[in-house]
């Protein structure tokens, strides 16, 4: 048991997208506690087909930032983002859920992407991105999840080595909140009624 874990509700009532962060490091056991837990996600076929790039710390921020950030940082509303310590880079392979479902046990003669209903490379990857966020709430860390622009993706590959197989889906960056984070006004929205949503039985 982890010293100090919270309950899981108070986890997912806690979560929301944290922008701004102390400039501090986050202590290696739960860097690697965030990252164990990534791989724990469900994959369709036990495909694993996602993988992590792990950066750490100024030096290596500033490289994800210049690689993908704003042409103008200083202009950026969020300047408090730059100072997450942890940047989590999740990608997707396509081609390993491809390949598993063309073996033996699959039944599937062919690599075929029509036999596939939805994307489920980027989906897996999406619920391993879930886990980091999640995680994060549970060891008293703030997260958000953004995605890469499409035309920044060849620049990130380029910078930190990324097969041309692997997609990004997005970043995660994790850090500790600072005591004042400006919400997003998307959040004036507000939460979508249940009867909107819930459709018990049928539409």
């Amino acid at each position: 048991m982890i010293i100090g874990a919270m309950d899981f509700q108070d986890v997912v009532r806690k979560r929301r997208m944290v922008r701004s962060f102390e400039r501090r490091r986050i202590p290696a056991d739960i860097v690697e506690r965030i990252l164990k837990n990534a791989q724990r996600a469900p994959s369709a076929g036990f495909s694993q087909g996602w993988a992590f790039v792990v950066l750490e710390g100024d030096v290596q921020a500033q490289q994800y930032w210049d690689a993908v950030g704003p042409e103008d940082q200083a202009a950026f509303h969020w300047q408090d983002l730059y100072n997450a310590p942890l940047l989590i880079v999740c990608l997707s392979n396509k081609a390993a859920y491809l390949d598993r479902y063309a073996e033996p046990d699959k039944g599937w003669t062919d690599r075929s992407e029509s036999h596939w209903p939805a994307p489920y490379w980027d989906i897996d990857t999406g619920m391993a991105a879930m886990l980091i966020l999640l995680t994060a709430v549970d060891a008293g860390l703030g997260a958000l999840f953004f995605g890469v622009p499409p035309e920044k993706v060849d620049t990130l590959r380029q910078t930190f080595g990324i097969p041309a197989a692997l997609q990004p889906i997005g970043t995660v960056a994790v850090g500790y909140a600072k005591a004042v984070d400006p919400p997003s006004l998307s959040l004036k929205r507000g939460h979508r009624p249940e009867h909107e949503v819930i459709h018990r039985g049928r539409w």
